[in-house]
Formats: C-alpha cells, sequence, structure tokens
C-alpha cells in the first residue's frame, strides 16, 4: 500500500509538472520544468517496475521456472561504507554456485530488494526501505562472492552515513533524547532493567526476578541495621 500511494503521488506530480510546462513561456523556466520530468517518470518507471516485481512474488507467480519452493525473509546482514558506496554484506552458504541470473537486487532512490532464486530449494529475499540518504539507482549493484553478496548503493553525496535506514536515525534519536545527564543514574537502571525484563524470555526474566528479590532483601537488612 505504501508502494501505491508513492506511484500515485509521483503521477499526480508529473501531471502537475506536464499543466506548468504547457503553459509557460520562459524557456529557462521549461528546461527546469522538463528536467523535474524526467526525474518524475524515472522514479515512477522504477516504482512500477518493483510493484510489479512484488505482485508477481506474492502471487506466486510460476512464469519463471528457476522460482521453486518457499521464499526466507533475510533478518541478518553487515555493513559499511566508502566515499562513493555504502556496502551491505549478505552471507548464504553456495551462492556463488548458482546462475549469476538468480541473483537480483532492485533498487530505487532510497531502497532495495535483494532476492535470490532457488538457493538450496529454497529462495532467499531482504527488503531495506528508508535508507538514510538517496542513491544512484543506475550506479549501484551487487557482486556475488564466495558464500557472500555484497550489495553497492552508490551515494549520490560523498558524506558519511552514520546508520543505514532512516528507521535506525530515529531510533537513535529517540534513545539520545531519553538520556538525561542530570537524572538519577539509579532510575536509568531502573529503566534498562525493566525493559530488558518485558523483552526477555522466561530465564532472562526469572535471573532478573531473583536478583531483583536479593537486592531488596539486602536493602531491607541494611535498614534494620541502622535502626
Amino acid at each position: 500500500m505504501e508502494l501505491d500511494t508513492q506511484i500515485n503521488e509521483l503521477e499526480t506530480d508529473l501531471k502537475e509538472v506536464l499543466v506548468m510546462l504547457e503553459t509557460s513561456a520562459r524557456k529557462r523556466v521549461q528546461s527546469l520544468l522538463k528536467q523535474e520530468q524526467q526525474k518524475i517518470e524515472k522514479e515512477l518507471t522504477q516504482k512500477r517496475q518493483l510493484r510489479e516485481q512484488l505482485s508477481k512474488r506474492d502471487s506466486g507467480d510460476s512464469s519463471d521456472p528457476t522460482v521453486k519452493g518457499y521464499t526466507v525473509k533475510i533478518n541478518n546482514y553487515g555493513w559499511d561504507q566508502s566515499e562513493k558506496f555504502v556496502k551491505i554484506y549478505i552471507t548464504l552458504k553456495g551462492v556463488h554456485k548458482i546462475p549469476a541470473e538468480n541473483v537480483e537486487v532492485t533498487f530505487t532512490g532510497k531502497s532495495f530488494i535483494f532476492f535470490v532464486k532457488n538457493l538450496d530449494g529454497k529462495n532467499h529475499e531482504m527488503t531495506v526501505n528508508n535508507l538514510l540518504c538517496p542513491i544512484d539507482v543506475q550506479e549501484s549493484s551487487r557482486k556475488v562472492k564466495t558464500d557472500m553478496v555484497i550489495v553497492m548503493c552508490r551515494k549520490t553525496a560523498a558524506k558519511k552515513w552514520d546508520c543505514l535506514t532512516q528507521v535506525e536515525k530515529k531510533s537513535k534519536e529517540k534513545d539520545k533524547s531519553n538520556f538525561d545527564e542530570n537524572a538519577d543514574p539509579s532510575e536509568g537502571l531502573m529503566s534498562m532493567l525493566k525493559k530488558i525484563y518485558t523483552e526477555g524470555d522466561d530465564d532472562m526474566k526469572r535471573t532478573i526476578s531473583k536478583a531483583w528479590t536479593e537486592s531488596q532483601e539486602k536493602r531491607a537488612k541494611g535498614d534494620e541495621m541502622d535502626i
């Protein structure tokens, strides 16, 4: 649905640019509008292609004989960067042994979909949306190495990325805003323990509960001694 909304917005923008182009009499303005028209049309084409690919995969399109079995979502990856590229490292055992055309990456201005067909009877997919900064779609690519694929996202500006996605950036900003230098350290510790307890498994919860009980007992004994 989010992709459909983006396509609708781009279509509306394109219509408005075309209207302005028809009514404009200034060559310089026309030139700028044409550049914007080409930019929107390019992005619109990419989004439509992406929607079509996703639609085929979701509907289980079997027109491609290499797409077999079920699809495994990839959640683990590493990344680093150079002046020109952001590199995402995805480990997949045996990926170098399958046909190169079975390893696909579809790029848009701020996202990419990584898809591997029929690796050990399964497909593998990873979608990364809302990259921290725009990327150059035409200059982005992928490299297949032994048991690994590197997704190469070409930066449009040679600046350092603090994180990979906008979501990670917002999370860091939220954590930073929640940190108060003047706050009671014990309150911060309690908040952290509550978070770990809430998100932890049963063993973690038992460990924290035991530590809390022992801490309270020690505190009670200390209070009795003071009296």
